[in-house]
């Protein structure tokens, strides 16, 4: 039996070939576009882009440890053990932020309007206005009454106006989580990504509000289903959960019976179809399903594996978002997933990540023209004492005491450091 002994070599960018595995190059990452390190080649513009910024790499070869030493070109394909060239996580991670990172359109349809600290302020109201809106909602459904879509309408357009001003604000409220308010909350979490997302992608005011209100709405048909299955606390038998599948034509019933457009009832009738075929409950697949249908499916399991629940504790945004992208192409629909990623940022707000001085912060907002450089609100110190002061920094302006651009090294979880990044938001005041 052969084995394998990763070794470097360097070589020119000139003979570089498709499938070779690139581990270093001859100058910092940050310098070019290959923001992280180790990558395999594959296609020529990656090789183009290689020679346009180096002149030698160094590649990984997999000697023979048989007696004699053939270096053959290390290749992915090789089935060579995973941790010859790195995890499969790392080689995803850089992917990610490849895409994520990539610049904003020139002609980006919406530009921010307003900050985020003045968003905040302008929104509360209309946050907590959603909140009562979604309890009230659900009272009227247990008990048998119409649903208010005029006043749901009127909510999701104040939602809607202010995801347009600034988008960070709503996504900063979204990051307040009760487990035990998951279904209400869930709800207006799943409305709000889903008008960042439709934001993002560029869609007109009208499409954002009846996306917005068939989001909100989307999970209704749950609120006809026993209470005992929706908060039972250990994993479903397949009875219950097939009992739970039946929240879509439910759902899906209730809407129908009401004025809000038909388009928006998508959300509710698609949100749980996959790309690959295997979602429920008709089994759509690919182009079948909707743009609607797309975003909902997205954004609902997005939140879902995020959120603390009554049977599992939430994955941080970045570990999801990971998750997301190495599944795309089978839950999800694969170009939506990259525009997704590229939406939240690969360092969504509420990252806990540490900077290239070792000091640790809070991501809490956005920076849309450059992606990997957010605003972060720094917590501890480089020898992991707190600030007494935490202060935001805005990862393009600001630079360390040597004068060296910072820079974000790595995203941790919340329990690495016991913080909660909530409090370091600029909605902690308000609640």
């Amino acid at each position: 039996m052969l084995c394998y002994q990763p070794m470097k070599k360097k070589i020119s960018v000139h003979d570089l070939e498709l499938g070779m595995y690139v581990s270093e190059l001859d100058r910092p990452w940050l310098e070019t576009p290959f923001l992280f390190q180790g990558f395999e080649i594959r296609s020529v513009e990656e090789i183009a882009e290689l020679r346009r910024y180096c002149r030698f790499v160094y590649i990984l070869v997999a000697e023979q440890t048989t007696g004699r030493h053939d270096r053959s070109l290390f290749r992915v394909s090789d089935g060579v053990s995973a941790a010859v060239y790195g995890e499969q996580q790392k080689k995803i991670e850089f992917e990610i932020l490849r895409k994520a990172a990539a610049p904003a359109p020139a002609d980006l349809y919406y530009e921010d309007l307003a900050t985020l600290e003045e968003e905040v302020q302008t929104v509360h109201a209309v946050y907590s206005e959603a909140k009562t809106l979604i309890a009230s909602m659900m009272e009227d459904v247990r008990l048998g009454r119409a649903i208010r879509t005029g006043k749901a309408a009127k909510v999701v357009a104040g939602l809607a106006s202010s995801v347009i001003r600034n988008p960070d604000a709503l996504v900063c409220f979204s990051q307040l989580r009760n487990k035990d308010q998951y279904t209400a909350l869930h709800s207006l979490r799943v409305a709000i990504l889903a008008l960042v997302f439709g934001r993002h992608l560029g869609l007109d005011v009208d499409t954002l509000n009846v996306l917005g209100i068939g989001a909100l709405l989307h999970d209704i048909g749950k609120l006809k289903l026993p209470n005992e299955i929706l908060e039972k606390s250990e994993p479903l038998s397949e009875q219950e959960y097939q009992i739970v599948q039946t929240h879509v034509p439910l759902g899906v019933s209730i809407l129908e019976g009401t004025a809000i457009p038909r388009a928006a009832i998508e959300v509710a009738r698609c949100h749980h179809e996959r790309h690959d075929g295997t979602g429920y409950v008709s089994g759509m697949r690919r182009d079948e399903i909707g743009l609607f249908g797309q975003i909902g499916a997205i954004v609902d399991y997005y939140d879902a594996i995020t959120s603390d629940r009554a049977y599992h504790v939430g994955m941080s945004a970045h570990v999801a978002l990971r998750q997301m992208y190495a599944g795309r192409g089978q839950a999800f629909h694969p170009e939506r997933v990259e525009q997704f990623i590229q939406c939240m940022g690969i360092y969504p707000i509420g990252s806990i990540v540490e900077l290239n001085t070792g000091e640790v912060g809070v991501v809490v907002a956005m920076n849309r023209q450059r992606r990997l450089k957010p605003r972060v609100t720094l917590v501890l110190r480089s020898n992991a004492t707190p600030y007494e002061t935490p202060r935001i920094v805005d990862l393009m302006e600001q630079t360390s005491s040597e004068g060296q651009p910072l820079e974000i090294e790595r995203v941790v979880e919340p329990g690495l450091y016991r913080i909660n990044p909530v409090q370091y938001l600029p909605v902690a005041a308000n609640f």
